[in-house]
C-alpha cells in the first residue's frame, strides 16, 4: 500500500535540489527523531550515496534500481519499496516522473 499523508511532521520549506534539477525533495522531522524526504526524480540514470540506512517508498511512478556491487536492475512500481544499507550507494533508473518518500534509519 502507498503512503498517502504523512501526520505530524515539520516540513523544511526549502526544495533539496540535486543532479541539476533532475532531483527535488523536501525534508520532514518529527518530534522523537524520525527524519524522511518526499520528492520527485524526473527521467534521468542517477547515483545516490547513502550515509544512514534507506528505505525507497514508490508513491507514483516507476523505476529501476540497481544496488552498490550488483550486476542486476530491479524494478519497482507505486505501492513498492526497496532498501538500500547504510555507507553505500545506489544508481536509479527513471523513464517517467518517479514520486518517492525516502525513510531514513
Amino acid at each position: 500500500m502507498t503512503t498517502q499523508q504523512l501526520a505530524g511532521a515539520t516540513v523544511a520549506t526549502q526544495a533539496n535540489v540535486y543532479f541539476d534539477g533532475k532531483c527535488v525533495s523536501h525534508g520532514l522531522s518529527w518530534p522523537d527523531g524520525t527524519k524522511k524526504s518526499v520528492g520527485v526524480i524526473l527521467p534521468a540514470t542517477l547515483t545516490f550515496r547513502t550515509g544512514a540506512p534507506e528505505v525507497m517508498e514508490c508513491v507514483a511512478g516507476s523505476c529501476q534500481y540497481r544496488l552498490a556491487g550488483t550486476d542486476a536492475w530491479v524494478g519497482c512500481q507505486a505501492g513498492e519499496r526497496f532498501e538500500v544499507p547504510g555507507q553505500s550507494s545506489f544508481d536509479i533508473r527513471v523513464d517517467e516522473a518517479f514520486h518517492y518518500i525516502c525513510h531514513f534509519g
